[in-house]
C-alpha cells in the first residue's frame, strides 16, 4: 500500500493501528472483538479509494431509510460498487 515512503491510499494509519491491535491480541473471538472497528474502516478506506465515486454513491443513498425510488437507487449504487470491487479483483 505504500510507495516510496509515502501512503497513496491514506489508508496508512489504519493499516498501521489494524496490525498493532492484531499484535496486542491472539487470534479468536478477543481480536475479533477488539480490532472489528479498525477491520472495518481500513476496509472502507480502501474501498473509498479504489472506487471513489461507488463508494460515495452507497454512502449517499443507503445511509437511511427514504422511498421507494431513494432504496432502488441504494441496490444501484451497491450493485455499481460490487462492479468496480470486482474489476479489481485479479483474475
Amino acid at each position: 500500500m505504500e510507495e516510496a515512503g509515502r501512503d497513496r491510499t491514506g489508508c496508512e494509519n489504519l493499516q498501521r493501528a489494524l496490525s498493532e491491535c492484531h499484535q496486542r491480541f491472539g487470534p479468536g473471538a478477543t481480536r475479533d472483538a477488539a480490532c472489528r472497528h479498525l477491520n472495518r474502516a481500513l476496509a472502507e478506506c480502501l474501498v473509498s479509494f479504489v472506487c471513489p465515486e461507488e463508494s460515495e454513491a452507497v454512502r449517499t443513498l443507503c445511509g437511511s431509510g427514504g422511498t421507494r425510488l431513494k432504496r432502488s437507487q441504494c441496490q444501484q449504487a451497491q450493485l455499481s460498487l460490487s462492479v468496480c470491487i470486482s474489476s479489481h479483483q485479479p483474475d
